[in-house]
């Protein structure tokens, strides 16, 4: 019988405290370097025995993998380039792997080699792993000694701790899943880790729409929107089901206390930005966000997208851009929060036309009645 842990969602079952990595493989080494690179992170320690690299910015990991007939490489035969897992710090691994098999979770086998650590884990999104991990910097033990000290090998020199594009934080990741799932992953992360839904979306664009679900973990830095594709079909979930062979993570979002400094560092790094939006998006920020005081001609000189609140003169502010797909169907966004927790939904049109305008360029949607 499945287990009925339906109390309170405030509270924290499994101790969650944050990501601590997100891990990427793909069919061939090589493809995940440059795209690191773009966004400005720099590659600081090799795993002792494994094909495997970290590389880092501010506080945020990121996780190579090539290693042979491993889980990743069995991800990437299926999924090609792609994000295959993540890591989540948690109070106690051995507890919170416990209280997740019996919320229901399913335990993933992981070798771990001589003198290694073997971080326990659950499935997650389309096959994907979730790591639990309780050796972390910042850890309430006092201890700053991480998983990377003991498996990896810095490399000689190495800044542990670059700026690079002065991204500091992985803010939240999407899912997209299969038309009438979202409940099933909904329920997946209220029972096993006490998520809690705190915004539902249903977005209609020109010729497509979608349905999303914002999904939070209880220590309040685990945040997952999950995608499903509107009534319609034929739009841009549907189109990342087939190219990723499956449902999975969409995008990834870094924070940044500087996003207009930090689209600079992309743009001279190389990352590909998506269409921006039209002239007339900016022309009636002041209308929608009266009083905002950001400047304006800045940012759409670099298309970044501007929301939030300015009631009672207090501005409540998210500032966002998003690159062009840059590992398999998988994208990024970069965000910077002036006090506003949402995830740009007056940007939610905005940016669901300006994704179906590069769906028409390539070609991936086709305009009804079109020639």
């Amino acid at each position: 019988m499945e287990p009925t842990h339906r109390q309170d969602l405030f509270e924290n079952p499994l101790g969650l405290d944050g990501f601590e990595f997100i891990e990427f493989s793909a069919p061939q080494k090589g493809v995940l370097e440059p795209v690191f690179e773009s966004m400005g992170f720099t590659s600081i320690a090799q795993h002792r025995s494994k094909d495997v690299a970290l590389w880092r910015q501010g506080g945020i990991n990121l996780i190579a993998n090539y290693e042979p007939r491993s889980p990743a490489a069995y991800f990437a035969a299926e999924h090609g380039p792609s994000c295959c897992g993540m890591g989540w710090r948690v109070r106690d691994a051995a507890k919170a792997y416990a209280a997740a098999i019996e919320r229901g979770a399913e335990p993933v086998a992981i070798h771990a080699g001589p003198m290694e650590l073997k971080l326990p884990a659950i499935r997650g999104i389309g096959g994907s792993i979730i790591y639990l991990v309780d050796r972390y910097e910042g850890h309430e033990s006092g201890s700053d000694l991480s998983i990377y000290d003991i498996d990896f090998v810095y490399e000689p020199g190495a800044n542990l701790h670059p700026v690079g594009a002065g991204f500091h934080t992985i803010d939240h990741l999407t899912h997209n899943v299969y038309g009438g799932r979202m409940a099933h992953w909904g329920d997946f992360y209220e029972r096993v880790f006490g998520f809690r839904e705190i915004r539902y979306f249903d977005i209609k664009g020109e010729y497509t729409g979608l349905t999303s679900r914002a999904m939070t973990a209880p220590d309040g830095k685990i945040r997952i929107p999950l995608n499903e594709e509107g009534q319609a079909g034929g739009g841009q979930i549907e189109e990342y089901l087939r190219q990723y062979n499956g449902e999975g993570i969409q995008h990834i979002a870094f924070a940044s206390d500087d996003l207009i400094a930090s689209w600079d560092e992309l743009k001279a790094c190389g990352t590909p930005f998506m269409t921006a939006p039209p002239a007339t998006y900016y022309e009636m920020l002041d209308e929608r966000l009266p009083g905002h005081g950001e400047p304006v001609a800045e940012l759409q000189k670099r298309g970044i997208l501007l929301d939030g609140s300015t009631a009672e003169g207090d501005p409540r502010l998210l500032l966002q851009i998003f690159s062009e797909t840059m590992i398999g169907p998988v994208f990024f966004e970069f965000i910077q929060r002036k006090k506003d927790e949402g995830f740009g939904e007056g940007n939610f049109t905005a940016l669901f036309e300006s994704m179906e305008r590069d769906q028409l360029r390539r070609g991936a949607l086709q305009m009804e009645g079109a020639e």
